[in-house]
């Protein structure tokens, strides 16, 4: 059997680029290559680079994905998508494949720019009646009225870009002199904010993906961290602890399940994904929706397919033969 020439695409143009390279790298190193051809490519402003295992350099093409070096071109059948946040998880590059008739990985255009805008994404989530935190939304340059955010949500509240990710422009702020400069600072990562109420519970991450023709949860991951909330620290420098499988009871592990599978489902989301819920009061609040979520040494999804007892290089074919499906 040939075997599809993959490329495993990472980088992207947001401050998610350095994570993005380490999942690109995790993913690259651990495809079977029995089955696939892979391609590593790079994705920077200044230019689109792949290599390949023998340390061949390519130029990309932002037209059509094609690899050249020295006059030989390679067609890329299908794309591992691993760039976090733009152009990847926010939707332009699956516009890119679905113009190419190229597989992905992840899920459509439409589908990865509404789960990355936390609040358009949310609105749909409370109409499917799930629970979530209070909220307020700003735009730049809208006039702010503190007062009325503290009414609305209280203190301690969260600040958040709307479109980022790996808690990337995001603020837990306490004291109302600290709100405006925290808006303020946000707005350096996105034009758009979304303002949470703080919810006191058990955090948890719920891995889910599909693949062998049904939707899979993977084991529930909790989280414990010493820092104010999971924030970048906590994720990717070791200052948090995940647990896997969550100490929780089978009632509310049920209900998460149900709740993930719903939503994968309705959001009409691919390829693996993880969903964020706070538990208060033994109800889960979702968080947010990753739909390319991290893939380093240290990242959940990692340490779920592990927990399964699954070989990562199995569960990546697996997902691209989905993809090809």
């Amino acid at each position: 059997m040939i075997r599809k020439k993959v490329g495993v695409i990472c980088g992207g143009y947001s401050s998610e680029h350095k994570i993005s390279l380490q999942s690109g790298e995790t993913v690259f190193s651990n495809l079977d290559r029995n089955k696939w051809d892979a391609f590593l490519i790079i994705i920077e402003r200044s230019k689109w680079t792949g290599k390949d295992d023998r340390g061949n350099i390519y130029k990309v093409s932002k037209g059509d994905l094609r690899l050249t070096s020295n006059g030989k071109t390679i067609k890329i059948d299908l794309i591992f998508n691993l760039i976090h946040g733009s152009l990847g998880e926010n939707g332009q590059l699956a516009a890119l494949c679905e113009i190419l008739e190229i597989p992905i990985s992840s899920c459509d255009s439409y589908n990865a720019a509404l789960t990355f805008n936390k609040r358009d994404c949310l609105s749909i989530l409370r109409e499917w009646k799930i629970p979530t935190a209070k909220y307020f939304t700003i735009d730049r340059d809208e006039n702010i009225n503190v007062d009325s955010i503290i009414k609305k949500l209280g203190l301690p509240c969260f600040v958040k870009a709307n479109r980022s990710g790996s808690s990337f422009g995001i603020f837990k702020v306490y004291y109302k002199r600290n709100l405006l400069p925290s808006i303020k600072e946000a707005f350096k990562y996105d034009t758009q904010l979304i303002i949470e109420s703080n919810l006191n519970g058990l955090e948890v991450s719920v891995g889910i993906a599909r693949y062998d023709n049904e939707i899979h949860v993977f084991p529930i991951t909790e989280i414990m961290t010493n820092n104010d909330f999971f924030d970048y620290n906590a994720k990717y420098e070791g200052q948090s602890e995940e647990i896997t499988p969550a100490r929780i009871e089978k009632s509310l592990e049920k209900e998460l399940v149900f709740l993930s599978k719903k939503i994968y489902f309705k959001l009409g989301l691919k390829g693996f994904v993880r969903i964020e819920f706070i538990i208060v009061d033994e109800i889960p609040h979702i968080l947010e929706v990753n739909s390319v979520p991290g893939m380093t040494e240290k990242s959940i999804i990692p340490q779920q397919i592990k927990a399964m007892n699954m070989n990562l290089s199995d569960f990546l074919s697996k997902i691209l033969i989905e993809a090809l499906e």
